[in-house]
């Protein structure tokens, strides 16, 4: 009989002991084993390979956040990509939603980017914002939190939240404006 199986389960056992004790090798590795894979799962979901690569990363956080709660009643793997397809479908309906957008709900009239705006700029300008700021606009409009989650979360009052999120967007909006002049 082989030796594989018990090798690569405890390979596995290792890896996921790493990863649990915050080892950032670990990390790192059980990323590279996976994100090909992973990411070509999220692709097929989405189409668009900047939406793609951002679904994988919010999974990866996602992921390393609750790899506590992995049971291994599956593979590792299996558990991973669960996950991956998981944010592939909230990123999509976002998407979704964002296309059916009914200017009679929302007064605030719609702001014109320019075509040439690309994901590597607006993450460029949502790294560059104050941190309370990037860190509601993140856990609101990225991770899809209330603002009272947010709250609790961070320590602030709701009204806080809220404040921080509407500041964020309009400074953003500035940045990316001021961007493609």
């Amino acid at each position: 009989m082989s030796s594989s199986p018990p090798r690569l389960l405890s390979e596995e056992q290792h890896l996921l002991a790493g990863c649990l004790a915050q080892d950032r090798q670990a990390q790192f590795r059980l990323y590279q084993q996976y994100k090909t894979a992973m990411f070509s799962s999220a692709l097929r979901i989405l189409g668009d390979r900047a939406l793609a690569q951002d679904a994988l990363q919010e999974a990866f956080v996602e992921i390393f956040q609750g790899l506590s709660g992995f049971r291994q009643q599956s593979t590792l793997g299996a558990w991973i990509k669960i996950i991956v397809v998981r944010r592939a479908l909230l990123t999509l309906r976002r998407e979704q939603r964002m296309e059916v957008y009914d200017q009679d709900r929302h007064p605030e009239p719609l702001v014109a980017w320019h075509d040439n705006l690309t994901g590597e700029a607006l993450d460029k300008a949502i790294g560059e914002l104050p941190a309370g700021y990037r860190a509601v606009f993140c856990l609101v409009e990225v991770e899809g939190y209330a603002h009272s989650e947010v709250a609790e979360m961070l320590g602030i009052a709701e009204g806080t939240s809220k404040s921080q999120l509407y500041h964020a967007k309009r400074l953003l909006q500035r940045k990316l404006q001021y961007l493609y002049q």
